[in-house]
């Protein structure tokens, strides 16, 4: 029987070839999952036939394609099979005695349980948790839009309406209302998802490397870009080096006349650093009021 952990792990891994456009290996995985006896529970919760399908469609190697299609048509026997079941048990709990001045009724009733099941017969995965409130539909429909920024939504195959129900569920779920702390955690996902600069962050909750639960809780920080990341961190670390250069050490000198109060009792600190052939930067401290400032 297939584990949740190993199906997930090999859905990533699926993932990130359909990232970066290139299945090499893909055979092997899509072998190892064929060996699996895959269950429903696992298929739904790890989403790996929306991976399977992805390779699929971007694989030149028709023997990938081919183990592919065969993987998902033997799923979609599994999940067909339990719902026929379920039409089963739901046809033998019902009386099967009518008489016919209900028979009418109840071909009207059959075509509107046909309607309403619809939807099921169209994906694999949990129900889009309903709503009737303006507000967060609204919001919805903003992250579906968000979500769509490029076309990445289309290669993954992910349900994207879906999704973005999934994100609104559970920010709303941390605040219990649509109040301003609901919106603005709102409006920071659905900026940060639309960042053409961050198209990183899109495409890992698209492909499932970032959960719905994670990216409703994540942090500015943690949603920025790597390169975005990295500024803050050469920042904080010139701020933290600036500041200890200014305190430790240093020689006094009378030299430099301070801008915040006009003092002139400073000391300064000398450091290379750009290239060697560049001069030295001086970092200079106020010893009356404090202020600090460099000079290169």
């Amino acid at each position: 029987m297939a584990t949740q952990p190993d199906v997930a792990r090999i859905g990533r891994k699926l993932d990130k070839m359909v990232h970066k456009n290139n299945t090499d290996g893909a055979l092997e995985l899509l072998s190892e999952l064929k060996s699996m006896t895959m269950s429903l529970e696992t298929l739904q919760s790890t989403r790996v036939g929306m991976s399977v399908n992805a390779v699929r469609k971007i694989s030149s190697d028709q023997e990938v394609q081919n183990l592919a299609k065969v993987l998902i048509k033997s799923w979609k026997k599994l999940i067909d099979g339990s719902k026929g079941k379920s039409e089963k048990k739901e046809k033998n709990d019902t009386s099967p005695v009518r008489t016919s001045s209900t028979s009418k009724e109840l071909c009207n009733s059959e075509k509107s349980s046909k309607i309403v099941s619809l939807p099921s017969s169209v994906t694999s995965f949990p129900a889009i948790p309903l709503t009737t409130d303006i507000v967060r539909n609204k919001c919805r429909e903003l992250l579906v839009a968000a979500l769509q920024t490029a076309d990445d939504y289309k290669t993954f195959g992910v349900d994207c309406s879906l999704l973005a129900a999934q994100i609104e569920d559970q920010i709303f779920e941390n605040f219990k209302s649509t109040d301003i702390k609901y919106k603005a955690r709102l409006r920071s996902r659905i900026s940060n998802l639309k960042d053409q600069k961050n198209p990183d962050l899109r495409r890992n909750v698209l492909c499932g490397n970032i959960s719905a639960q994670r990216i409703a809780s994540m942090t500015s920080e943690e949603m920025a870009s790597a390169e975005l990341k990295k500024i803050r961190e050469t920042l904080t670390k010139e701020s933290i080096r600036e500041h200890q250069l200014s305190k430790v050490g240093g020689s006094k000198t009378d030299m430099f006349v301070c801008k915040k109060c006009q003092g002139r009792d400073c000391t300064y600190t000398q450091v290379q650093t750009r290239s060697a052939d560049e001069p030295m930067t001086t970092f200079v401290l106020c010893n009356e009021c404090g202020n600090r400032w460099k000079f290169f």
